[in-house]
């Protein structure tokens, strides 16, 4: 039985892994099929130095040419479709636009029926109580009947700073109540000059 000489591409890396079964010489022509038809740069090349006559790389830049033209088809694909998305944002941007707009001028041609607001009723700037003492809600000093004062948020007694007058060594008087206290904390009538025993 003759066999015809077959010429292998220096490009198959694929071995023949059953060659020592019946039909390795069949597992040969398909592995060689195989690398013919095989794409990219090397599957060009081949089919330039098989198809074509030696030396020719018309079918290379045939090949070549198809794949830039699928690259340029899946690019304006992908072009094209960022447009519609594009323009599809564009459109919802629009549409709320519009609507916030259309709101707000409703809102100023048919304004809400205005509800009756009543404030909270104030405290008086002065409550005057039946035992002769008032209180100032302003400054909250409360002046008693016998005319002395105190810090109703504090509860100390209360001395206006304009009605003290230094008298240094620390005494001082107080000319709203003419009440000296001492240095040492004594207080007394500066009219009558007698000690007074209540705080004033």
């Amino acid at each position: 039985m003759a066999v015809s000489s077959v010429s292998v591409s220096p490009y198959s890396t694929q071995s023949i892994a059953s060659s020592t079964s019946s039909n390795w010489l069949a597992e040969a022509q398909s592995a060689i099929q195989s690398t013919d038809s095989s794409g990219g740069i090397m599957g060009a090349l081949q089919s330039a130095s098989q198809t074509s006559s030696p030396g020719s790389i018309s079918s290379f830049l045939a090949n070549s040419q198809n794949e830039a033209n699928s690259l340029a088809s899946i690019m304006q694909s992908s072009i094209q479709d960022q447009g519609q998305l594009y323009a599809q944002i564009a459109a919802a941007q629009g549409q709320q636009a519009a609507q916030d707009r259309f709101q707000k001028e409703a809102a100023l041609l048919n304004p809400p029926t205005p509800t009756n607001f009543t404030p909270p009723k104030q405290l008086d700037p002065i409550v005057f109580y039946d035992d002769g003492s008032s209180l100032d809600t302003t400054s909250n000093i409360m002046t008693l009947s016998n005319g002395s004062q105190i810090d109703v948020t504090t509860g100390l007694s209360y001395v206006a700073p304009k009605s003290l007058v230094d008298l240094g060594n620390g005494a001082y008087l107080n000319t709203s109540t003419n009440i000296l206290t001492e240095a040492d904390g004594t207080k007394v009538n500066s009219i009558t000059g007698l000690k007074v025993s209540t705080t004033a």
